[in-house]
């Protein structure tokens, strides 16, 4: 079988953790209080994310996708797909974030290169935003491994970044890792690849690892 990429967006497509930024901006009390907890494991994902994001009102939508739009993306990012695309390899996206920012930051001709998006959903016909989720799982609103289980492939392939990819890496042969997740995955003693940008995970898909070609 192919190899499958499923990729983080937050912080790791973005330059920048995109979704944490809004969730500071638009309820700083809220996210100031849960956030450092989800980042040290004493409250889960789910429940964290959860609770400040419906404390955002609905009305503050536009806002945040304007925020979104201004994000950059990691070095490399558009070359990479166009390099699993020659390979005919499925790019699969798994965020813990919103879908709309995703959708909002790669925008209509990065969107036609990735295979699926996986992330949360809100209903904004309420005063505050509600979470939808699919995938919701016991400790994530965004259960990447079960997202996952929906694909076949022998050879699945992490990126990420942070704690909402924990789960994920832990449960595939190769991760490309950076920033919070390479500690997580140490303490775990998961082995990693470091990497900064996707030039360096093309170049180390392509020539060491899976043995493609251009």
């Amino acid at each position: 079988m192919k190899p499958i990429v499923f990729c983080d967006f937050d912080g790791t497509i973005t330059a920048q953790e995109t979704f944490v930024a809004v969730l500071r901006q638009f309820s700083p009390e809220l996210a100031a209080e849960l956030i450092p907890q989800m980042y040290e494991l004493k409250i889960t994902l789910r429940e964290g994310v959860r609770r400040i994001l419906e404390s955002i009102p609905s009305s503050k939508l536009p806002e945040i996708l304007e925020f979104a739009q201004s994000q950059a993306m990691r070095g490399g990012f558009s070359e990479f797909l166009d390099f699993l695309e020659s390979q005919n390899i499925q790019f699969v996206v798994i965020s813990g974030g919103l879908r709309v920012m995703v959708e909002t930051v790669l925008g209509k001709e990065l969107i036609k290169k990735v295979t699926a998006i996986h992330a949360i959903d809100v209903d904004t016909t309420g005063s505050h935003l509600r979470v939808i989720s699919n995938y919701e799982g016991e400790t994530e609103l965004v259960d990447k491994v079960k997202v996952m289980s929906l694909y076949q492939t022998q050879q699945a392939i992490a990126i990420g970044d942070s704690v909402t990819d924990l789960n994920m890496a832990l449960n595939v042969p190769l991760v490309f890792a950076r920033d919070r997740l390479k500690v997580y995955l140490h303490q775990r003693q998961k082995p990693y690849i470091d990497w900064q940008d996707f030039w360096e995970i093309r170049n180390l898909l392509s020539s060491k690892f899976l043995e493609f070609h251009d």
